[in-house]
């Protein structure tokens, strides 16, 4: 769980007094040059696709817009609402950075009084009194805009900077990201770098070692600087795990007389580069000065983040709660891909140069072994693998090219990668989004398109993954199997099939992580297992209770955050809700879960509520049936994640908040629903229902003849368990204090 937290409420102000206090041409060049992908100085309909905007700066209609056009245009009335419209859109942090190079007359990286021209916000930002802001002392502004984002900021200013009760929360230490969204998976493109000390270091060389460290630092961050003194134990742990580290200042003006010091003092024998022209910084893409990178030995990233979450912007623990980069390392060593592969690095921003300055050469042509493979070992691998659920594999160049118009045409249906959520924010709020970047995307479709699908460089290929036969999640504490085997036929259907066991247990247990575990996971669409307490009666039937624990075909399990765990009293009973589908081949199959219990009591409980339509009435041949139903919260309910769900004639289905006087907030708009894939969607973050406020569920079905999965599209369907009667249910997994 990230930590918050709380920021003086003038700094959501400041950044509207900041750009306010900016002579509007300045904030309209940095804004031209956003608009301006390609910084040829001019902005073309390409880069600009939206044609009323581009009409109005495009002042002498010659189809390009100059500088001079948008400043002219920016500097009317009109133009002046755009700027704003546009500051509201996003962008405030870029704008943030143009501002401050404009205080800062002399380019030496900090205002004085005297160039602020004695404004009245430079004492709030001057938060040690040395009548100077340094980078560290914006700190908190920056976090605050990666937090909230422009427009939430410019929204809440006014109020916010007057209402010392509803101060925003600053997140200071690392969050969870999807390394899809950066660049986990790529190769880094080869480069030679100084050391201080020592010969030069060439990353594709040769070398003894599985994989690299590359350890962002600074002489003068004050996050940076704590972490320094833990860099020598840190190679060492690196190098008996076979893996070499190399240190990293990206600060011009810091000093590497400071830096040789740090290393006596620190008995660092880890290689210390310079980065003063910012090439390693800009060719990673670097974030912040505690930014960790783990490569392998082809130089493919398989960690970006946080070190691990003892120090923060504004917080120090005695040990860190988790070890994000020791535990990626772990997952190399054993040739899987890390749970956790990357984190937000909470240090002092990097500015990297544009890419026509960075000193970074590229080869820009698609190859199997550089990119392709990479690719799919990141994004579809984990399932297409020898003995994978999936039903062929896709980790060699053969089996790729021979399945070329398959996977062609999965892209282009949006079936593949699953992941059916509408994208309706950036970044993405879900934790597992499969989602295939666009650039991932567009690399994979024009290889797959080209006539000869280049193989290039066997050396540049990652080396193979390894996937456990047996538990994902390591050896669980206790197991409970289904009290017999399942004779699954070779086609037609099958109807859900139930067992109710006995766990066993003389005492309460919370479990931090289970895993499900089927012996023919090619024929198991999904399973579902509810606990019953003691004194409870087992319901089989699907009623609309909610669910314990799930399987679905990619998501075998769950690890809880530290702290948060389900219960499990003493004397329950479970039961097993199995969905099968026949493959072509009879066989027979058991199930197990494996349960893992937390070692310390939590501090939340996880549960599921089901939020269930039982009352359905869906017409004969309706194409587009809606049902709603809505449920108010009685208690502030902290959403962990979101797994609808419905039958074969489910067509789309929709979570909102409905708050009185406001339109309804979409937590979950799913267009296109697949009952193939019975997905969970995790926010990264909860999402906190309040007390009074509704929770709704939107859903339509297709019970016309033109759904071909339709049964019987001439019957009226009411709610059922078995997939030829439908249910609208929208499971929703929170978390609630435990009480000891």
């Amino acid at each position: 769980m990230s930590l918050h937290t709380r920021t003086p409420p003038f700094l959501l102000a400041i950044v509207a007094v900041l750009i306010a206090a900016a002579p509007q041409h300045v904030l309209a060049a940095g804004l031209f040059e956003r608009a301006d992908r390609n910084s040829d100085g001019i902005v073309t309909p390409e880069e600009l696709p939206d044609q009323r905007l581009f009409k109005r700066f495009d002042l002498n209609q010659d189809g390009a817009i100059t500088l001079e056009e948008y400043q002219r245009t920016i500097l009317s009335k009109e133009g002046g609402d755009v700027l704003l419209k546009e500051v509201a859109a996003g962008g405030a942090d870029a704008l943030l950075d143009r501002v401050f190079t404009y205080f800062d007359a002399n380019h030496d990286g900090i205002i004085t009084r005297k160039e602020a021209g004695k404004a009245g916000w430079f004492d709030k930002l001057d938060l040690n009194h040395d009548n100077q802001i340094t980078a560290p002392e914006v700190q908190n502004l920056r976090a605050s805009l990666a937090q909230k984002g422009a427009q939430k900021l410019f929204a809440e200013s006014s109020v916010t900077a007057t209402s010392p009760a509803t101060p925003a929360p600053v997140t200071s230490g690392p969050i969870v990201q999807n390394p899809a969204e950066v660049a986990v998976g790529r190769q880094v493109a080869d480069l030679t770098i100084q050391p201080l000390r020592g010969e030069p270091i060439t990353l594709s060389a040769p070398s003894p070692f599985i994989g690299t460290v590359i350890a962002f630092t600074s002489t003068t961050c004050p996050v940076s600087k704590r972490y320094i003194p833990r860099f020598a134990a840190l190679q060492n742990h690196l190098e008996k795990r076979n893996i070499r580290m190399i240190v990293v200042d990206p600060f011009t003006k810091d000093e590497a007389e400071d830096m040789l010091r740090l290393m006596n003092e620190n008995s660092i024998r880890a290689p210390w580069i310079h980065d003063r022209d910012k090439v390693l910084s800009a060719t990673l893409q670097t974030r912040t000065t505690t930014e960790f990178f783990l490569l392998d030995a082809t130089r493919t990233v398989i960690y970006r983040g946080a070190l691990d979450d003892q120090f923060g912007a504004d917080y120090s623990l005695d040990a860190p709660r988790h070890t994000y980069l020791l535990d990626a390392v772990e997952s190399l060593v054993a040739g899987r891909l890390p749970t956790i592969a990357a984190t937000t690095p909470p240090g002092c921003e990097i500015e990297l140069p544009q890419p026509k300055e960075a000193k970074v050469s590229a080869e820009h042509s698609v190859t199997y072994h550089r990119d392709i493979a990479r690719i799919l070992r990141q994004h579809c691998v984990r399932c297409h693998h020898d003995g994978g659920i999936a039903p062929f594999a896709l980790d060699d160049r053969e089996s790729v090219m021979e399945r070329a118009k398959v996977i062609q045409r999965v892209l282009f249906e949006g079936t593949m990668p699953p992941w059916f959520a509408a994208h309706t924010s950036s970044p993405s709020p879900w934790r597992n989004d499969a989602t295939l970047p666009a650039r991932d995307r567009a690399d994979l479709l024009a290889w797959l398109a080209s006539s000869d699908k280049p193989e290039g460089n066997l050396a540049d290929a990652p080396p193979p993954l390894s996937f456990p036969t047996t538990w994902q999640l390591g050896e669980p504490d206790h197991v409970i199997s289904t009290s017999r085997s399942f004779e699954v036929k070779a086609t037609g259907f099958m109807p859900y099939q139930f067992d109710t066991v006995e766990t066993a247990l003389a005492v309460d247990r919370w479990v931090s992580a289970y895993e499900i575990l089927p012996e023919q996971r090619a024929v198991v669409h999904h399973v579902l297992v509810r606990v019953h307490p003691p004194g409870k009666k087992s319901r089989e039937a699907g009623d609309g209770t909610g669910y314990w624990a799930a399987y679905v075909p990619g998501n075998s399990g769950t690890r809880y955050p530290d702290g948060f765990a389900r219960k499990l009293p003493a004397g329950s009973r479970i039961n097993f809700q199995i969905h099968y589908t026949p493959n072509g081949t009879p066989t027979t199959d058991r199930i197990r879960i494996g349960l893992h219990f937390a070692k310390t009591p939590p501090l939340q409980e996880v549960k599921t509520l089901p939020i269930a339509n039982t009352k359905l009435q869906i017409p004969p041949g309706a194409e587009e049936h809606r049902e709603e139903f809505t449920r108010p919260a009685p208690f502030d309910v902290p959403i962990m994640g979101l797994m609808p769900h419905m039958h074969v004639r489910g067509r789309s289905f929709r979570y909102e908040i409905v708050r009185t006087g406001s339109e309804p907030e979409a937590l979950l708009d799913i267009p296109r629903y697949d009952f193939n894939w019975q997905l969970r969607y995790d926010f990264k973050e909860p999402k906190i229902l309040r007390a009074g406020e509704q929770l709704r569920i939107i859903a339509t079905f297709d019970n016309s003849p033109n759904n071909r999965a339709n049964p019987d599209p001439s019957r009226t369907v009411k709610w059922g368990e078995q997939t030829s009667d439908e249910m609208m249910i929208g499971y929703v997994e929170y978390h609630s204090p435990v009480t000891h």
